[in-house]
């Protein structure tokens, strides 16, 4: 991982929290404990202006200017890498993940309710996902 700046700091969350005008902040602050608590190697920090995740390369980042909820976005970092020619092997047994490219998929929550549903299972992915950072 690169040398780490202010930004990767929950403190920099922490304070971008703070300042957010959300309709899903409370969500979206549930979404940072969940995340966090799926491996100890997970770590958070502000990449791309959002609230995003990282273990040696950021590997997630929140959506927050979707028209409806907010989505979170499943990436391998900034850097290309090689990939087999199918993509990810990434198991989603609950359909959660819309591809994006063959290195990247969304993870869309209408509602509080809907997040609190795919929860466990989006914990499932991140736990599986972080193996391919």
């Amino acid at each position: 991982m690169p040398k780490l700046t202010a930004a990767d700091t929950p403190a920099a969350v922490d304070q971008f929290m703070a300042t957010l005008a959300h309709p899903h902040k409370a969500d979206i602050e549930a979404l940072r404990r969940a995340l966090c608590a799926v491996d100890t190697a997970i770590a958070e920090g502000i990449k791309w202006n959002a609230p995003s995740w990282r273990t040696t390369e950021y590997f997630a980042t929140t959506h927050l200017r979707g028209k409806t909820g907010f989505s979170l976005i499943l990436h391998l970092g900034a850097k290309a890498r090689d990939l087999p020619a199918g993509g990810l092997a990434q198991a989603d047994p609950a359909g959660l993940l819309k591809w994006l490219g063959r290195d990247r998929a969304q993870v869309e929550f209408a509602s509080s309710a809907d997040f609190a549903a795919k929860l466990p299972a989006l914990q499932a992915v991140i736990k599986q996902w972080i193996t391919h950072v």
